[in-house]
């Protein structure tokens, strides 16, 4: 299993569509429910960065 990372986003980016795809890919694999609190994104952490940083820009 790879290494998975933490990040922390503004809470802004959940009304951007190219986040909301990301999230809608971490339903589909793993649901919503996190007793301890955050999300598993299903991309890889250069995917997940070029998502954030086009958005930290707009």
């Amino acid at each position: 299993e790879t290494e998975k990372k933490r990040f922390v986003v503004p809470v802004s980016y959940l009304n951007e569509p190219s986040f909301q795809d990301l999230l809608s890919k971490a339903e589909e694999e793993f649901g919503f429910h996190h007793p301890m609190g955050g999300l598993t994104i299903p991309c890889r952490e250069e995917t997940f960065r070029l998502v954030t940083s086009s958005l930290n820009r707009s």
